[in-house]
């Protein structure tokens, strides 16, 4: 299959190219960076140095690639830049779902996320709307990708994968990374630091994916059916249970529970069930022994 990979240099884009080559099929991906083209071309992809926001620029790249699926691994996240991430959901992904119905493209893979589920007691599963009652940052954020999958959906074969929050190589919650930085009290002028530096050890639940799992996620999901489906690990936690656990894994103070801090009702985790239906299996299926192989 000859696969066009938006954003191949990404957290998950990087694992990924290697992992759709290996599996025999042809890829195209795009990055930012003159350095990101060379590190596409030694692993053996083909490279386009493209801005996504160009749409004409967009349409050329895949008409020019002729690729039968798209993977949409585009985000703003390496430069914890809030506003840029949202406008490549709403821009960026319109333009490219554009660009590949105008090139024939049948099937569209897209990156979304599991903690934009409407509120509720237990971890959510794909049947669960996205927040209706969001306020503040947080609607902008749902609203983008709402937007998001929205677009996605207008391809005929579409799977969204609402990914858990992402730990492992080139991610914020990796040794050297924004959350250790916050546990060491060095988040002063690191703007991805500062976004994750309102986690405390409270009881907010949450689900991780360690990123290669989630690029093993995006090479089956070529496969599946249309629809949204949770890609994260089997133990929503608390973060008082994950928060002491990935300290000791990178080594730094370990926060002190909070006593009292409750869980907003978004805070529910997420359920995988759909994934291990499809016959994906997480290689880190816990973030406890996750967090300890990082």
């Amino acid at each position: 299959m000859r696969v066009f990979v938006a954003g191949a240099t990404g957290a998950v884009g990087r694992l990924l190219v290697p992992l759709l080559l290996k599996a025999g099929h042809q890829v195209t991906g795009t990055t930012r960076t003159a350095e990101g083209v060379e590190r596409l071309r030694a692993q053996g992809a083909q490279a386009v140095r493209l801005d996504v926001f160009d749409a004409e620029a967009v349409r050329r790249a895949v008409a020019e690639a002729a690729p039968d699926a798209v993977v949409h691994q585009l985000t703003a996240l390496a430069e914890a830049d809030t506003a840029e991430n949202g406008r490549i959901r709403r821009e960026g992904t319109r333009h490219l779902v554009d660009a590949a119905r105008s090139a024939g493209v049948r099937r569209i893979v897209a990156q979304s996320i599991s903690w934009a589920y409407a509120p509720g007691d237990a971890p959510a599963d794909e049947r669960t709307p996205l927040d209706p009652v969001a306020s503040g940052r947080r609607a902008s954020m749902v609203g983008s990708l709402r937007a998001l999958e929205e677009a996605v959906a207008e391809a005929g074969t579409h799977v969204v994968l609402r990914y858990g929050t992402f730990y492992g190589p080139g991610t914020w919650y990796a040794p050297g990374g924004p959350l250790e930085a916050v546990l060491r009290g060095r988040e002063a002028g690191d703007p991805a630091a500062a976004l994750v530096g309102g986690v405390v050890a409270g009881d907010a639940v949450s689900s991780f994916v360690h990123v290669e799992d989630a690029a093993r996620a995006a090479v089956a999901a070529l496969g599946w059916p249309s629809g949204p489906v949770n890609v994260v690990d089997d133990e929503p936690a608390a973060a008082r249970e994950w928060l002491p656990a990935f300290a000791a894994a990178v080594g730094a103070p370990a926060p002190a529970p909070v006593a009292g801090r409750g869980r907003a009702g978004w805070e529910r985790g997420a359920d995988n069930a759909l994934a291990r239906r499809l016959g994906w299996k997480p290689v880190h299926p816990s973030w406890r022994t996750g967090f300890a192989a990082i």
